[in-house]
């Protein structure tokens, strides 16, 4: 178990984190290209102000229609994507891993708000869950892929949970954390879980549009 822990906070995470790091950069210059190719003038208007003003706007959960006409489904979206980067990257022991690793860390939650936020996570994922089963409209739309997505977004805080209160045998549930964690990132870019990246990407160049129209108006 040593040994595997070792491969797992050594290798295995240089691996995970550069596949990340590049295969979003892969996608995003992708993007960038292709928008570029069908629209040539946007490029000649572009706004940071805008595009920051609108990604903030899409960050604010209740003010758009979503939650408008389904509140509690766009309530359960917005607390499972904010607990899915916000718990992984504020955590203490993640940071203390970081730090040892690459040099660097973040501000680190309290332990009882990360638990919170944990236990906020999985309530919106088993909304989200039992939205895709219960509502004939959404499960006649879904794929094994979107059941999947769940399980594989969860898996980590599962084991994690387990892991730091030491329910069950410990190494074990450190180890499997780690693992479920690593293919989570590795995956990131190849996936729909790379509608972060694309989400960023394409408000910012909403923003940019809606800063040229603007202009035009004024």
């Amino acid at each position: 178990m040593n040994e595997l822990y070792e491969f797992l906070t050594g290798p295995a995470l240089w691996a995970a984190f550069t596949i990340f790091i590049v295969g979003l950069i892969v996608r995003i210059v992708y993007l960038f290209a292709l928008s570029k190719e069908k629209d040539r003038v946007l490029h000649n208007h572009a706004s940071l102000k805008w595009a920051c003003r609108s990604i903030l706007q899409w960050l604010i959960p209740f003010g758009g229609m979503g939650f408008r006409s389904e509140p509690v489904f766009a309530t359960a979206s917005f607390v499972f994507h904010l607990c899915l980067l916000a718990v992984p990257l504020f955590l203490l022991a993640h940071n203390m891993l970081w730090d040892e690793t690459f040099g660097v860390s973040l501000p680190a939650l309290p332990d009882f708000l990360a638990d919170l936020l944990t236990m906020l996570f999985m309530v919106s994922a088993m909304i989200l869950l039992a939205r895709r089963i219960i509502r004939a409209d959404v499960r006649l739309l879904s794929t094994a892929w979107d059941y999947y997505f769940l399980v594989l977004t969860s898996t980590p805080f599962i084991t994690g949970f387990f892991a730091y209160h030491q329910i069950g045998p410990y190494k074990l549930t450190l180890n499997l954390h780690i693992i479920f964690a690593e293919v989570l990132l590795a995956t990131v870019p190849f996936t729909r879980l790379g509608h972060i990246a694309l989400f960023f990407f394409s408000r910012a160049f909403i923003g940019c549009e809606m800063g040229r129209r603007r202009t035009r108006t004024w």
